[in-house]
């Protein structure tokens, strides 16, 4: 009778505790599959990320691509992704320096689409993306870890996360480097469906405009482009302080252009340079 009663509730017991033991493993085995998975997205991400940059090197002649990246990953690998100041790419920067093109620099704020739009059509204007060290970084996203000697390309600080982050500081040294050599005359696409098309907080406003020396630079064209229903124009506010931060002895002007008018330019590649404004 003892057996007869607790044989069944034993055989139930054991059969719950192998399911668990079971359901335990198989846990345990989906968890490092993607691990391994996810560990493997990473490393493919981050050689990707290295492959589109060397390509994109190689179609600048003149640089050992290899050295290029070297001191590019220097400035952020092993490190806090939040604390990575600018000065950490002067040796990149130094290894894929800019020729000065005077009459040429073309700077821009908040019309990022309208500069590439209208500058690809032709060879009048050349934009920091179109120099060695911005082309090969446009649009990417990358950081380092603390610890690692791996580059990551998910899971990195935005823009406005933190200060000092890796891509931030990236774009505000590069941007620095192409004011350095900006000389002649110089212009800048403003966005006139900004209520302040001009903004000191700006990569242009807070770094660019403030590297524009009068020893080089001649003057500045604003080209403040407009859509049907813009809301600011060459008498906005914003555009009288941007003339209050320009070195002295540096001229400025203003010329209100339908975004219309630049597709109307860009159609048409013969157009001498700077006749759509």
């Amino acid at each position: 009778m003892d057996n007869g009663a607790h044989g069944p509730p034993d055989k139930r017991r054991r059969r719950r505790c192998f399911i668990l033991s079971l359901m335990c493993v198989l846990l345990l085995l989906l968890i490092i599959i993607v691990a391994v998975v996810s560990g493997l997205t990473l490393r493919h991400d981050a050689g990707h990320f290295k492959q589109t940059f060397t390509s994109r090197c190689e179609s600048f002649k003149g640089y050992d691509c290899q050295k290029v990246w070297e001191a590019f990953e220097q400035a952020y690998v092993g490190k806090d992704p939040c604390r990575v100041p600018m000065e950490a790419y002067e040796p990149f920067v130094a290894a894929a320096p800019l020729v000065p093109a005077c009459n040429r620099l073309m700077f821009w704020s908040g019309t990022k689409d309208v500069v590439h739009d209208f500058t690809g059509a032709g060879d009048c204007f050349i934009t920091a993306e179109h120099t060695l060290m911005g082309f090969v970084l446009d649009g990417l996203t990358w950081c380092g870890k603390e610890g690692s000697a791996e580059t990551f390309t998910t899971g990195c600080p935005g823009w406005t996360d933190c200060q000092n982050n890796t891509v931030r500081s990236f774009w505000n040294r590069a941007s620095a480097a192409f004011a350095d050599v900006a000389c002649g005359d110089v212009t800048v696409m403003l966005n006139g469906s900004f209520a302040a098309p001009f903004s000191a907080q700006s990569v242009f406003g807070s770094i660019e405009v403030q590297r524009l020396n009068s020893t080089r630079v001649r003057s500045l064209r604003v080209a403040l482009v407009t859509r049907e229903n813009f809301v600011a124009n060459c008498s906005n506010a914003s555009l009288k302080d941007l003339q209050k931060e320009l070195d002295k002895g540096i001229k400025y002007s203003c010329e209100e252009v339908a975004e219309a008018q630049l597709q109307e330019c860009r159609s048409n590649p013969g157009r001498p340079c700077g006749a759509c404004w």
